[in-house]
Order: structure tokens, then sequence, then C-alpha cells
């Protein structure tokens, strides 16, 4: 089973991508901002994380930085809203494994997580 950690300040898009990976062989985890994410990413080690990039306080870019500080291989997909193609080669940078942007297609959630899964 895959351990996918979801991280969006949004609940309605945590749920969201929750339903999407419901059915699937995913265990999954939230975090609501980049600070949960890295203390979730320890405690849980998943194999892929689902970050959004805008967030209050502590967003992606920075969680994204501290997680790969810590696991070099971590494999992290970023999730932006449609505009933010700075932000996203900015992520890609960093180390972002792949990224989905908003609104988004069940399909490209499914697809995008089972190509990083595999790598």
């Amino acid at each position: 089973m895959t351990k996918v950690l979801v991280v969006d300040d949004s609940a309605f898009m945590r749920m969201a991508i929750k339903n999407i990976l419901a059915d699937k062989d995913y265990e999954i985890f939230e975090a609501e901002d980049g600070a949960l994410a890295v203390e979730k990413f320890i405690e849980c080690a998943p194999d892929i994380i689902t970050m959004d990039i805008t967030m209050p306080q502590y967003n992606g870019i920075d969680a994204l930085k501290q997680i790969r500080t810590i696991d070099g291989n971590a494999k992290v997909v970023m999730i932006s809203a449609m505009g933010q193609e700075m932000m996203v080669k900015q992520a890609l940078v960093h180390g972002a494994t792949a990224f989905i942007v908003k609104p988004f297609k069940h399909e490209q959630v499914l697809q995008t997580l089972a190509k990083v899964a595999s790598t």
C-alpha cells in the first residue's frame, strides 16, 4: 500500500484528493500547512506527498525545501492554481517530483501519482 500525505490549507481540497484516492491502494495522511507537513513526513514516512504551494504561514515551497533536506529522495507532487508558473518552476528547482494544476481531473491525479510511485 502506498502512503500519501495530502497537504493543503483547504479542507475541501484535502477531501477532494482523498476522495480520488479513496478506493485505490493508498493509505492517506493529512496536514493543513507546511509546518505540519514536515512533522507528518517525519512521523508517517509517506511514499508520496501532494503539496499545495500557496498556504498561509508556512508555504509549500518552504516545506518542500525542508522535507528534501530531511530526505533527498522524497517524492513531492506540487499542486498549484493556474497562473503560478513561477512558483512551480521554483518548486521544481528545489526538487519537486511533479506538479498538478488546479482545477484538476481525477484521472490526472491518479496518473501523476502512479507515475511518481513507479519512479
